[in-house]
């Protein structure tokens, strides 16, 4: 029997409107303007993983049907981010007809908060002059780094994160298909890992599954390369406690057993602080205090430095100071 090396972000990519989770209105109107036969520009904005490209091709697929291959052209804007990919890439296609009776092509540009500000005026001038026979589909995760022009001229639609029911969906079916044993821990672990990225769940579902078939939460934390939050708990209540050492070598213990960087550290760190038994006012305090030491990590300090300067205001805050 042929052995399945097929990626399952692909090979469970929805191939219908009905497919996608967790963008339920943002379906519904986009199905509507594609069974009109006639879409209008359209700006995807939104975390990654959430559908975005995934929904742009079921638009192109009911469209087309079996010619969308010869009236769509998908560019990448953080590969090809220039005004001459715009001068010619673009208007090139844009200006050829269709193949069908669909009255345009559609031009999907991705990432297209990646293109210069010199590109983006030439789009805006290219979607002027072509849009009678041609429609751009862009996706961004900023909306806010496309120009206004451009914006003014396109439907924008605001991708969310995806809820863990809409996550828990398409594990079940995946779990169903390829015949693997899942509890409802093992679905939270991944949930968590993922902070709502589709893509990432199911990446992180078919490494675990390349191990066992019996997916738990802690073969998800080792694979995943976070820190399990039981470890994290005891690292912070030691330092509540007023034990700074035994708090520093838990830490050290948790970062080189399982791998996990400053900065998923400080993220674990800031989920775990709202279920410690102190006061609400100290959790407000140590949130800020999280805050402030990522955001030195971000700028290049000393990871361990950091981390134990954190575990420090922990200890202060137990001992009420």
């Amino acid at each position: 029997m042929e052995q399945d090396t097929s990626i399952w972000t692909e090979k469970y990519r929805p191939k219908k409107f009905e497919g996608v989770v967790g963008q339920d209105e943002i379906v519904k109107r986009v199905t509507n303007l594609t069974n009109a036969m006639n879409i209008p520009h359209l700006l995807f904005a939104g975390p990654a993983g959430t559908g975005k490209s995934t929904l742009a091709l079921i638009v192109v697929k009911e469209l087309y049907g079996d010619n969308w291959r010869e009236n769509y052209l998908e560019l990448n804007a953080s590969d090809e981010r220039g005004i001459d990919v715009v001068r010619q890439k673009v208007k090139d296609f844009a200006r050829t007809k269709p193949i069908g009776n669909v009255k345009f092509k559609v031009i999907f540009l991705d990432e297209a908060d990646a293109l210069t500000k010199e590109a983006q005026q030439a789009l805006r001038r290219t979607m002027e002059n072509y849009s009678s026979n041609c429609r751009f589909v862009m996706s961004c995760n900023y909306s806010s780094k496309i120009i206004d022009p451009i914006q003014s001229r396109c439907v924008i639609l605001r991708f969310k994160l995806l809820e863990r029911k809409d996550v828990e969906k398409r594990i079940r079916l995946i779990a169903e298909k390829e015949n693997l044993q899942i509890d409802d821990q093992g679905i939270e672990a991944l949930y968590e890992d993922s902070e709502g990225d589709c893509r990432r769940v199911i990446n992180l579902l078919q490494a675990t599954a390349a191990v066992t078939n019996n997916i738990t939460p802690d073969l998800v934390n080792t694979l995943s390369s976070t820190a399990k939050p039981g470890d994290v708990k005891i690292v912070l209540e030691y330092a509540l406690s007023g034990d700074f050492l035994k708090s520093k070598e838990k830490l050290l213990d948790v970062m080189l057993r399982d791998s996990v960087s400053g900065s998923d550290i400080i993220k674990s760190i800031q989920k775990e602080i709202w279920g410690l038994a102190i006061d609400p006012e100290i959790k407000v305090r140590l949130t800020e205090k999280t805050g402030e030491i990522e955001f030195r990590l971000t700028e290049g300090s000393d990871e361990f430095i950091q981390l134990e300067a954190l575990l420090a205001s922990f200890v202060m805050a137990g001992r009420g100071v």
